[in-house]
């Protein structure tokens, strides 16, 4: 109720009572009654307040004659109260009689009252409210008219001109988002600029009139994309909330359009800070409002918003369950009837929709669709929200087709984005997305049926979202590769060069524009545009690749957890695409650029942990310290906001790469620096694709990669060998150690007869040989390369298999690497001291799991006792090798020996472990430690080394991690060692370590482990005995 209106109230109540007649003395203490009820209600919230006051008053109103000089004055307030209560409970009965009321109020009143121009702003007030809940423009366009007369009648020195044309400003703003006229947008900002200045900055009211101007800011950004228009909408959002008091009613609306426009930045400038600071805001609005209050759904809605964002952007599946609660509560407190309950559907929807994207079941598509169907049901066909929430059960119907293949639900998809389209009008913001999503729809109709038509309109529709937005609009990139898609399409079908030079010219563009807030679809499009041009113009598919490849550090960001980043390797095909990258540059005789995608598309994550060990040597003493500390922070899960540490770090690193010499420090390495993995002897790459096999030498820093075709080998039989080792092992019962090993009789799966273990391991290493290792030693041989050391850097569905085991003769010493860069990283590390201190851990049973006990694990830590005698060796057997025990060794020693049981997690390969006394080990928790000293580890544990060949491409398995752990070499086996062999194996490595008196070096590891390997296999043991092990690093 305005001041006014209570006013009026006070100077009858105040005026000669003594002289009234009875029954106007018994209507205005009624009237009193009822208004001071109200009054109280909108302190309290006491909804029996309210229902009080609204009785009240309509008895004055009933008991008051049609031409009582009093009627006007209580219909006001009795439009006020009912008023109240609508906005409260969203019964439509309430909204009506507010609306009529206040009518039948203006109407009485003369044009020359001093209230009229009060009455007409408050009629104005109720019929908005009419027009949101029914989307009727007339309602708006009358109470525009109102607002307009109520400024008109009002002098510019009066004291409620501001108030009036705040009214004014709002319903301009209504307009602009009904119908998109710029003019309105334009007058709504006008207006409420006007307002903020002539309000003094200690008014009550200022703060709500502030909201207001960067309410319509904020629009105005959506609109043309202006930045400082988003600065400014934040700016006055930050002061209104700055000026209202912690426990003013209006505090939690002001946080919540805080966050909103924080949001709105965040989008714009990939801030996280920006998206924290609205996830704060939307926290408190929701935390200072009672349970029983009306707005809360509001608030829960807007937090559910921020962390559905965040979702997206650090990919954290606890931020989309967090998204999915609070916006199904929201939902929950909202009346059926209520219009807040379509708007709350629609985002629940969207909700359902990222967690199908995620996890892919399709229970959650088919809830998505169910809101979405009811947020369109409850919406009318006037209503200005309703094109927008067409369009989301549009894209749901998309969704399903793509998944179910039902012609129907395309059709359907169209239909609604059609309908979408046809109700946004030209001007408006939404118009765009609404004409990209039915490009897309027709697009995919085109591909389905053939119909020329349908490309016609695909083309036009991704045209017109062209013209509609401006050059450095965030979203220009997406339509500008939406209109690739369509000449593309147009290109396959008609052959005409013009399309496919737009096609080129349409991704080129959009891969140089601004950064998209979402990476993603981004990422998609580029795939899409390699695969076209491998098809019609192979020359840009390294081009293509290469924008693809620009978008991992956003994809992968080092802000998220190494979960959530091998989660996006998987579920984008990351290792896919740099297979394919590879195998296209090798096609196109570009060797370099084929070693330069396969690094990086192997490296995207394991890489991202040895950027959390950087040498920091090569840094100024304040960078090196400054890079040290948020690494650590980041890492070792100490700090409390591990999302702004990443950030600093991330500004920190831009800082160091202006530094001369240092412009790739902590990035993917260019060819020039990669080459000198092959310092010490030459790498043999192996990359699997469905195109074809090849193997990519490195022969030494001074020369070009060699390609070395693979013609023989194909994914195909890359799978039946991957196949054949695992039945191999599962039939030899050599997947944990300790177990008995066995040459039994090898199965009878359909295509094999009853063979022996030795003889389909025979087959398998000469198959190797034959088609893999050979033709490799030839190419070598080609450039005088014989003997020496060599490094195999296997991927994808080459991963696991024993290529150092297939040579008939000992000419190489083998070693395996997880990328070139970890190679690079272990040539380079210093160790902190110059001492060798070797520690030994032993454990034969563990008192918490059950696991076969390791008997040979004694003899094998005292046969290492005996070769080293060194008194500062540290031994932890049994109850003494504690996961803490074994934490402290590794850091204190540089050589450590592990004699355990090991087990792998191939979905999180990082909490793959070792099982120790009273617990395990995880790779994660190795990661997290600064292992200052480390220089060998031995893992005499079981699958230490085996990667799983399912997980293409990504390197994780215990002694892959041991190296990104910061050891620059380590041993380990592609699956259980015979637990007989490991004391013969120790104690004749490390006499060939330690001999003549020598301090170990870890250079010499690998040729040690070939001195113990030929002992082993001279007693004849079977094959699995000694292939699995494999040395990793220099």
């Amino acid at each position: 109720m305005s001041t006014q209106t209570m006013s009026s109230l006070d100077s009858r109540r105040d005026g000669g009572v003594a002289d009234q007649p009875v029954d106007d003395l018994v209507l205005r203490e009624k009237a009193q009654t009822g208004y001071d009820l109200l009054r109280r209600y909108r302190d309290t919230g006491e909804m029996n307040d309210l229902n009080t006051a609204v009785q009240k008053l309509q008895e004055v109103v009933d008991l008051t004659p049609g031409d009582h000089p009093d009627r006007a004055l209580w219909l006001q307030i009795s439009a006020t109260s009912l008023g109240s209560r609508y906005q409260r409970l969203g019964d439509l009965k309430d909204l009506e009689a507010t609306v009529q009321r206040f009518q039948e109020a203006v109407h009485l009143t003369p044009p020359d009252h001093p209230d009229r121009a009060n009455r007409l702003k408050n009629l104005s007030v109720s019929l908005r409210d009419q027009y949101q809940r029914f989307g009727d423009l007339q309602d708006l366009k009358a109470a525009l008219q109102r607002d307009q007369e109520a400024v008109d009648l009002t002098a510019v020195d009066h004291p409620d001109r501001a108030g009036r044309l705040q009214n004014l400003g709002t319903s301009f703003m209504d307009q602009y988002q009904r119908l998109g006229d710029l003019m309105d947008l334009e007058a709504a900002v006008q207006k409420f600029q006007e307002v903020v200045d002539m309000t003094p900055g200690d008014h009550p009211d200022r703060a709500g009139q502030l909201q207001s101007l960067a309410f319509s800011l904020g629009n105005r950004y959506q609109r043309l994309g202006e930045l400082r228009d988003l600065e400014a909408a934040v700016q006055r959002f930050q002061e209104a909330v700055d000026s209202t008091p912690a426990d003013h009613p209006d505090r939690a609306s002001r946080l919540q359009n805080l966050a909103v426009s924080l949001k709105d930045r965040y989008r714009r400038l990939g801030k996280l800070k920006d998206l924290e600071v609205a996830l704060e805001k939307d926290q408190e609005a929701v935390d200072i409002t009672p349970v029983e209050h009306p707005e809360r759904a509001r608030w829960l809605q807007s937090l559910a918003t921020s962390f559905s964002i965040r979702y997206h952007w650090l990919g954290k599946l606890t931020d989309l369950e967090a998204a999915l609660q609070n916006g199904q509560e929201a939902v929950k407190l909202t009346p059926v009837d209520h219009p807040d309950r379509a708007r709350q559907l629609k985002c629940l929807a969207g909700f359902f929709k990222d967690r199908y994207q995620r996890l892919g079941e399709l229970k959650d598509l088919e809830a998505a669709l169910q809101k979405d169907q009811e947020a369109v049901g409850l919406t009318p066909v006037n209503h200005p929200e309703r094109a927008v929430r067409m369009d989301s059960l549009a894209a749901s119907f998309g969704t399903r087709y793509r998944r179910l293949g039902e012609l129907k639900d395309l059709e359907a998809a169209i239909q609604r984005f059609e309908e979408a389209v046809d109700l946004t009008p030209g001007g408006h913001p939404d118009m765009v997305g609404c004409l990209q999503n039915l490009a897309i729809s027709f697009r995919e109709r085109h591909e389905r049926l053939g119909e020329l038509k349908d490309l016609e309109a695909a083309v036009q529709r991704d045209q017109e979202a062209m013209d509609l937005t401006p050059e450095d609009h965030p979203d220009k990139a997406s339509q500008l590769q939406s209109l690739a898609e369509s000449c593309s399409g147009w290109y396959k079908r008609f052959q005409e060069k013009k399309y496919l030079k737009l096609v080129h010219h349409y991704y080129q563009v959009s891969f140089n524009t601004l950064a998209p807030s979402d990476p993603e679809p981004s990422w998609e499009a580029a795939l899409r545009w390699a695969l076209f041009s491998k098809k019609f113009q192979p020359a840009y598919c390294s081009t293509a690749y290469l924008a693809a490849f620009n978008l991992l550090p956003q994809l992968l960001w080092i802000g998220h957890s190494i979960p959530v980043r091998q989660d996006a390797i998987h579920r984008l095909d990351i290792g896919k695409t740099a297979s394919a990258a590879t195998r296209i540059s090798l096609t196109l005789s570009d060797p370099v650029s084929a070693v330069q995608f396969f690094e990086q598309g192997l490296a995207t994550t394991f890489q991202q942990m040895l950027q959390l060990r950087p040498d920091l040597d090569m840094l100024s003493a304040e960078y090196a310290e400054k890079l040290e500390k948020l690494s650590y922070e980041l890492y070792s899960g100490t700090s409390d906001n591990p999302s702004r540490v990443a950030r600093e770090r991330q500004e920190l690193l831009q800082d160091i790469r202006k530094q001369p010499g240092l412009e790739h420090f902590l990035l993917p390495q260019p060819y020039r620096v990669l080459c000198y993995a092959s310092q010490g002897g030459p790498v043999l790459i192996l990359n699997s694709h469905e195109d074809g096999c090849d193997g990519i030498i490195i022969l030494n820093p001074n020369l070009d990669p060699v390609h070395v075709p693979l013609p023989n080998v194909t994914v195909d039989l890359l799978k039946f060998w991957q196949r054949t080792l695992k039945e191999l092992l599962r039939h030899c019962n050599v997947r944990t150690r300790g177990e008995s090993v066995s040459t039994r009789l090898f199965g009878h799966r359909e295509g094999f007869r009853s063979r022996t273990t030795e003889e389909h391991f025979t087959d398998l290493l000469t198959w190797l040989w034959n088609n893999v290792v050979e033709p490799v030693y030839q190419a070598l041989a080609l450039h005088g390369i014989h003997n020496g050391r060599l490094w195999w850097l296997p991927s994808g569905l080459f991963t696991g298999l024993p290529l150092h085991a297939c040579p008939p003769t000992d000419e190489f010493v083998h070693s395996y690497t997880a990328i070139l860069g970890s190679l690079l990283e272990a040539r380079a590390k210093k160790t902190v001291t110059t001492q060798h201190r070797v520690g030994v851990v032993g454990v034969t049973h563990t008192s918490i799991w059950r696991a076969n006990y390791l008997k040979g694990v004694e003899e094998e830590v005292q046969k290492i006792s005996a070769v080293i005698k060194d008194p500062n060796l540290r031994c932890l057997e049994g109850e003494q090798a504690t996961p803490t025990a074994v934490l402290n060794l590794l850091q204190d020693c540089s050589w450590v020996h592990l004699a355990c049981h090991g087990t792998q997690d191939p979905m999180e390969p990082t909490k793959s472990h070792l099982l120790l006394y009273e617990g395990v080990l995880e790779l994660e928790t190795i990661l997290r430690m600064p292992l200052l000293n480390a220089e060998f580890v031995f893992l005499a544990a079981c699958q230490t080394a085996m990667g799983d060949a399912d997980l293409v491409n990504e390197s994780f398995h215990l002694t892959g991690g041991f190296i990104a752990a910061g050891f620059r070499g380590a041993i380990g086996t592609l699956w259980s060692m015979d637990d007989q062999d490991g004391p013969l194996v120790a104690e004749t490595f490390y006499s060939y370590l330690f001999r003549d008196g020598r301090q170990p070096q870890a250079s010499d590891a690998a040729e040690a482990l070939q001195f113990a390997m030929n002992k082993l296999k001279a007693q004849k043991v079977p094959y699995q005995r000694w292939i699995p092990f494999i040395h990793m690093g220099v």
